[in-house]
């Protein structure tokens, strides 16, 4: 697979969502489809020798993504959803944020014990969520493979608190 430099496909908007912020927008490498099936050959090839089960996606980008790699690893798709989004019965995780805390949600059979679960988020920021999500993934039992991002803020320095997992991420800010 020829390197794709993605980064151009990546569209920065200024003071959204609130001033100060400098949002990465990923619609702009969504609707071209040779960026948008590298990015997903790219995640799937990191981690196609490491016998993946399922893709634990997180809500609602994350899934753009994790459906697409766990199509080409041949494994399972478990979405990870906002508090009372998902019809079964739940395991919670709450995480801290800059502003207070939240809560993500996950089927309570959706992942078998020893099950290998890659999880997959369009952007690792300071990293609370993926880090709330692998908190989800051990209590039920699964083992994380690895942690798979198209972007990374690595001046937010995420990975730090993913530093016991695999992380690939295609393009580094």
């Amino acid at each position: 697979m020829a390197k794709l430099d993605l980064k151009k496909y990546i569209r920065d908007i200024p003071d959204f969502p609130k001033p100060g912020i400098l949002f990465k927008d990923i619609t702009t490498l969504l609707s071209d489809p040779e960026a948008f099936g590298y990015s997903i050959e790219a995640i799937a090839d990191s981690f196609k020798n490491n016998k993946i089960d399922a893709i634990v996606a997180v809500e609602a980008r994350g899934f753009i993504f994790g459906g697409a790699v766990a199509n080409k690893l041949k494994a399972g798709f478990i979405p990870v959803r906002k508090r009372g989004k998902l019809p079964w019965k739940t395991k919670s995780v709450s995480y801290e944020l800059e502003y207070g805390t939240d809560s993500l949600e996950i089927h309570q059979d959706a992942i078998k014990p020893g099950s290998r679960i890659l999880i997959v988020d369009d952007l690792l920021a300071t990293g609370g969520t993926v880090k709330a999500v692998t908190d989800l993934v051990k209590e039920m039992q699964g083992v994380v493979a690895g942690v798979a991002f198209v972007i990374e803020l690595g001046f937010l320095k995420g990975r730090e608190k993913l530093k016991d997992y695999p992380v690939v991420s295609l393009i580094q800010y």
